[in-house]
């Protein structure tokens, strides 16, 4: 597994690191032809394509960290230019998950009262607008990496700052003896928390709990993407405290793969009508299809996180 992924990771950063900046840019153009037609199904379209930005800059952030320390140290690289770029893909990052958490409880009003609020769809328009600046600065960064006559001044100075991803780390390993316990407590308490909301969700598609209302667990979903939050927050300080024992194991990929569908299924939860029609007709074989991959994804996400240490090199 080292040898592919020392070889394929920064090949498939490159790849994905279009999605934040390109996608962003699509999703804005669609919500501002949305507002200029009054185009409610078009602005919904918006949101979800934001929602599945956010989800996709997961992996894009995380093989930037891989090919980093794959790209250290070696010739024509400034690991220096790699930090800044760094710290502003962590800016992007944040803005852009944020926006897709705001474009999921839109998402969410338009499945139940037909219409978002106002003010949240201006909230993603703006939230959208900034991501996509630092995401675009980021980029620009990234660039400057393997090209060393386009790097600014500021780029290569030999004076390192005190990074804010190298100061994460230091709080999170050094200097605070109870940050990485705590941080554990919330992660496990937001797995428990999604895992529990969208397991009721999906047995209710499967045809559990029949006298239940599909829109009653239905509300439940927000719970379902606190703990999602809750558990993106303190996975990514992990992550980025101490990177080195996820990007060179195996079962960190898999979780990450698992996240991707798990994501897929919760807007899928979110927005589809026909799971809204199983308190009638049962529910089609596509929506218990959906069901089932998403409680086998969530299961994944849990084994391949438990066994970081054991099949890995995790610890």
């Amino acid at each position: 597994m080292t040898s592919i992924t020392s070889t394929n990771l920064p090949h498939l950063h490159l790849l994905l690191n279009h999605v934040p900046t390109l996608g962003s840019a699509i999703a804005l153009g669609l919500l501002l032809l949305a507002f200029g037609r009054q185009n409610e199904h078009l602005k919904q379209v918006a949101l979800e394509v934001f929602f599945a930005i956010a989800v996709l800059t997961l992996p894009a952030y995380l093989s930037g960290t891989a090919a980093q320390q794959t790209l250290r140290d070696q010739p024509g690289i400034s690991d220096l230019a790699m930090q800044v770029h760094q710290d502003a893909a962590l800016g992007g990052f944040v803005v852009t998950e944020l926006t897709g958490f705001v474009a999921w409880i839109a998402l969410w009003q338009f499945r139940r009262r037909g219409r978002a609020a106002r003010g949240l769809v201006a909230g993603v328009l703006l939230l959208s607008v900034l991501a996509l600046a630092i995401m675009a600065r980021a980029a620009t960064l990234g660039g400057e990496i393997r090209h060393p006559e386009i790097r600014r001044a500021a780029a290569v100075v030999e004076t390192p700052t005190r990074f804010v991803t190298s100061a994460i780390g230091t709080y999170m390993q050094q200097d605070s003896p109870w940050a990485w316990p705590a941080a554990e407590t919330l992660h496990f308490l937001g797995l428990c928390l999604t895992f529990g909301v969208l397991l009721a969700v999906n047995l209710r598609i499967l045809g559990v709990m029949r006298r239940v209302p599909f829109a009653d667990v239905h509300r439940l979903l927000p719970w379902g993407m606190l703990g999602f939050g809750v558990n993106l927050v303190t996975g990514m300080l992990f992550f980025i405290a101490a990177s080195g024992q996820y990007t060179q194991n195996a079962p960190f990929y898999w979780k990450v793969v698992a996240l991707m569908i798990a994501g897929a299924n919760l807007l899928y939860l979110t927005v589809s009508r026909t799971t809204w029609a199983i308190d009638t007709d049962g529910g089609s074989a596509f929506d218990k299809a959906v069901a089932v991959s998403s409680i086998v994804a969530w299961l994944a996400v849990i084994y391949a996180g438990r066994m970081l240490p054991f099949l890995g090199t995790a610890f």
